[in-house]
């Protein structure tokens, strides 16, 4: 896999605010008021930086947290995590190993068959529906509805 390294700079302009804020800075959006918390369309979910697919529709599930939660990825080669000690906690931080955006954390009390909580921030996520529209389109077609 080809690391993706940009500056500062670069990620500003590809990023929105908030994503980039989540995504380079270690940002936490606000629970249950977050794009894709309640999503239950078929699709898979891209980190939305670099595009690497990191999550599928059909390992997603709801946790209770107000955030997109997952019991596996895509592929494990596609993530790698790191220790987070801030906040006064312990815990496992998920990041792209692309090009190392922050996703959120991976916590031991998800469902089977692995037992793992992709605990996801909506804003370092893209998603793309099954039929291949881009997530704009899919929220474009609902306001029409």
């Amino acid at each position: 896999m080809q690391k993706i390294i940009k500056t500062d700079a670069e990620w500003k302009q590809i990023l929105t605010p908030e994503q980039y804020k989540v995504a380079r800075e270690k940002g936490t959006e606000w629970a249950f008021q977050n794009a894709y918390w309640n999503n239950h369309e078929k699709g898979v979910y891209l980190c939305v930086a670099c595009g690497q697919p990191l999550f599928a529709s059909d390992t997603k599930f709801d946790s209770g947290t107000g955030w997109p939660s997952f019991y596996q990825p895509v592929d494990q080669n596609n993530l790698a995590e790191t220790k987070d000690t801030s906040l006064g906690m312990d815990r496992d931080e998920v990041i792209c190993a692309r090009c190392e955006s922050h996703l959120g954390h991976v916590f031991d009390d998800g469902p089977k068959p692995t037992g793992l909580r992709y605990c996801i921030n909506s804003a370092a996520l893209k998603f793309v529906p099954k039929d291949g529209a881009s997530s704009e389109d899919a929220e474009q077609a609902k306001a029409k509805k």
